[in-house]
């Protein structure tokens, strides 16, 4: 048993070996992939920050934050900010800190309360009634052909599923760093290196 271990961690050891100057791609495909919605929520609540500040700070039909205009603007820029740091690949570790602290908290202030899913599933029996009445509502009253050429018409459930998703990949960049080749904090090392 003890030699087919071996041969395991030996096999295992020569194809992780032959990849390894491949190890800095899954942080930058972690890092492309979060500048979009990370640049497209911070430059939103930009253009519509009062509309945002009011949803931060209204108890009653909002988030009901203390200094809406303070929270508004901070998350604002930590989105923004932290979207151009991602995609450039600098101080990734210290900006996925305040964009951590950003999806916590929409976890929990917005999206806790609907569940997972972001698309609510039509397996759902309430769900595809819904469904099944928009869609005739639609196709009676509206083109529904034109409405449904770019994808199924959806409720939106607006659960965690994405802020969790987007925790995740930015917690394992908090670990790894920017990655290797394609990232400014990997140049920099190599340019000026840490002395002991």
């Amino acid at each position: 048993m003890q030699t087919l271990a071996d041969k395991y961690y030996s096999f295992t050891g020569a194809v992780c070996n032959s990849v390894k100057h491949l190890d800095g791609l899954p942080p930058l495909l972690f890092r492309v992939l979060l500048f979009f919605p990370f640049w497209e929520a911070g430059t939103r609540k930009f253009a519509n920050f009062e509309s945002t500040s009011n949803w931060f700070g209204n108890s009653e039909w909002g988030l009901g934050l203390p200094f809406p205009d303070v929270m508004t603007f901070l998350a604002a820029s930590t989105e923004t900010v932290g979207a151009v740091l991602l995609l450039t690949g600098f101080a990734v570790r210290w900006i996925t800190i305040p964009l951590m602290i950003t999806m916590l908290v929409a976890i929990f202030a917005v999206h806790l309360d609907n569940g997972w899913f972001a698309i609510a599933q039509s397996t759902d029996p309430e769900i595809s009634e819904r469904l099944s009445r928009a869609r005739t509502i639609l196709q009676n009253n509206g083109n529904y052909s034109w409405l449904t050429e770019k994808g199924n018409i959806v409720i939106l459930q607006n659960g965690i599923e994405f802020a969790a998703t987007y925790f995740i990949m930015l917690l394992s960049l908090f670990f790894t760093g920017a990655g290797r080749y394609f990232s400014t904090d990997y140049w920099l090392s190599k340019a000026f290196p840490h002395k002991k």
